[in-house]
């Protein structure tokens, strides 16, 4: 049995996916409220497929409790954020339970750490602390790290269909772990010592962080000499060589915000390259508010609150808000416009800001000028609606004529 410890973006889909094809899994939360959910039946979080997935795991038995649970295989996916100040890895929800782990499992259980770490943190914090309990690893516990690599609006398919990799102290206890990931996953399953493991995971979102970061410095030249950025990279990505993405409002979601400054925090003296990136990345919410701002003087528009962000959530067609551009932005704006915007997000049921609207066209009705922050499927099929409107459009999503960009 395999206990599946944190029940998130990540832990949820991972535990019913194994669930479904015959593996047997509890999943752990500390939120008994979570826990309570969906032992009624009903999922935490909207995701395409999930609610089937749900339901046939549901059918193979699984079941989630507050409880850890007594065995010899548990997956830990719980959230690693980093210090704001060092930059550094956060590993204290790792620990902590692993650190429960320990109080109930059998000799020998493997213990895979699915969350996203910076290289080296098992051996600087996971691996002292077992050994401090008394337990020796590779023997009474065998640590592994397995990071995902799915993402919200696509989970269900890549989490069947991308590549794993398994980081292990030894091939056999890996193997064993790629047998268990294999129950499901259709994808090549790799397997490699821990540390590198750790550094894949950790490279490839950064990898994806520099690129974007790039389009948007691009995005601020082009601005700045009044030039057409979408227009540029268009004929740019005509060379059969080149792949520039588009630049965007700021980077959201737990991984490509985050990730890249374990390395920054890990690495100060040969991350240079990497930590100006994040920091062009982290500018976009305030460069955004300073558009903002131009547009208002502009067009004759003094009262803030005649101003609409369209969009929460980090990025389009799902309700996934963390480190989203727009709560970014919202934490700037006292500071640059003082009364708050107006906020719609057709995703976000819950009143998650203040001014926050649950309806598209009286949202509409109650602004000025729209900012279109996510390029949901709702406003690219509803863009007459924006008719007669100032619109700055930070997606490039909206082809009406007179919409201001980046």
């Amino acid at each position: 049995m395999i206990n599946v410890i944190g029940l998130g973006y990540i832990g949820l889909p991972t535990a019913l996916m194994m669930a479904s094809h015959g593996v047997e899994v509890v999943g752990t939360d500390y939120n008994a409220e979570l826990v309570a959910t969906l032992n009624a039946g009903k999922t935490t979080f909207k995701e395409d497929g999930l609610d089937a997935l749900f339901n046939d795991a549901l059918k193979s038995g699984i079941h989630f409790t507050t409880e850890y649970q007594h065995t010899d295989f548990y997956i830990v996916s719980v959230p690693t954020p980093y210090d704001e100040f060092s930059k550094k890895v956060d590993a204290k929800y790792v620990c902590a339970a692993v650190e429960q782990v320990l109080k109930v499992c059998k000799k020998g259980a493997i213990i895979v750490v699915e969350s996203t770490i910076s290289p080296g943190t098992i051996d600087k914090y996971v691996r002292p602390m077992i050994e401090a309990a008394g337990f020796k690893t590779g023997e009474d516990v065998h640590l592994v790290h397995a990071p995902e690599r799915i993402i919200p609006g696509n989970m269900v398919y890549e989490l069947l269909h991308n590549n794993r990799t398994i980081g292990a102290d030894s091939r056999e206890i890996g193997e064993r772990v790629k047998q268990a990931y294999a129950s499901f996953c259709q994808g090549e399953i790799v397997v490699t010592d821990i540390r590198t493991a750790e550094m894949t995971k950790v490279v490839e979102n950064t990898f994806r962080a520099v690129n974007i970061a790039f389009s948007n410095e691009l995005a601020k030249i082009c601005r700045h000499d009044g030039m057409d950025v979408y227009e540029i990279i268009k004929i740019c990505n005509m060379h059969p060589r080149v792949n520039i993405l588009n630049p965007g409002p700021g980077v959201g979601g737990h991984c490509i915000p985050v990730d890249p400054w374990f390395l920054v925090g890990d690495y100060p003296s040969l991350t240079k390259v990497i930590g100006e990136a994040m920091k062009v990345n982290d500018s976009m919410p305030a460069f955004i508010l300073e558009r903002i701002s131009e547009l208002m003087a502009e067009n004759g528009i003094t009262d803030p609150s005649r101003v609409g962000l369209y969009g929460l959530t980090y990025k389009e067609n799902v309700d996934d808000f963390r480190e989203s551009p727009t709560l970014q932005l919202l934490a700037f704006q006292k500071k640059h416009l003082g009364q708050p915007l107006k906020v719609y997000d057709p995703f976000i049921k819950k009143d998650l800001v203040a001014n926050q609207y649950h309806d598209l066209k009286q949202f509409l009705a109650d602004v000025d000028l729209v900012v279109i922050m996510v390029g949901h499927d709702e406003i690219k099929q509803n863009l007459p609606l924006l008719e007669g409107k100032l619109v700055l459009d930070t997606r490039n999503v909206c082809k009406l004529p007179g919409v201001h960009h980046l």
